[in-house]
């Protein structure tokens, strides 16, 4: 492993022990207890204020799990030694996009061919 390897891999276990923190605090956390009791709409009111926190709180949990999941994704293709390829066509990551997006799983070119095939093009 290089110098720019060992970086690459530590930044990544940084980045699952923060996620994985993230995760528990979301998971942990209290339901903001405001109440609106001068509201005209009264329980509907504070229901729905209710439902959107936790509508929100959801998407920013799924968000996160993907960031944990491509953190150890990454990094068990550390310990496998296939860190750095792509998965679509087998060749090398750009060191640069990698040290951008450590846990990067596509080069640009086939990552740019994933995007232009969900656009229809």
């Amino acid at each position: 492993m290089t110098v720019n390897d060992n970086l690459l891999r530590a930044r990544l276990e940084a980045d699952r022990k923060h996620f994985a923190e993230q995760l528990e605090q979301i998971r942990t956390g209290h339901i903001n207890e405001d109440r609106r009791e001068g509201s005209p709409f009264g329980k509907r009111e504070e229901e729905a204020a209710e439902a959107a926190e936790l509508e929100n709180r959801l998407a920013q949990e799924k968000r996160i799990l993907n960031q944990l999941a491509a953190a150890e994704n990454a990094l068990s293709k550390f310990d496998k030694g296939t860190y750095g390829q792509c998965e679509n066509c087998g060749l090398s990551i750009n060191p640069a996009r990698l040290e951008a997006l450590p846990e990067a799983t596509l080069c640009l070119k086939c990552k740019a061919k994933l995007a232009n095939n969900a656009k229809g093009k």
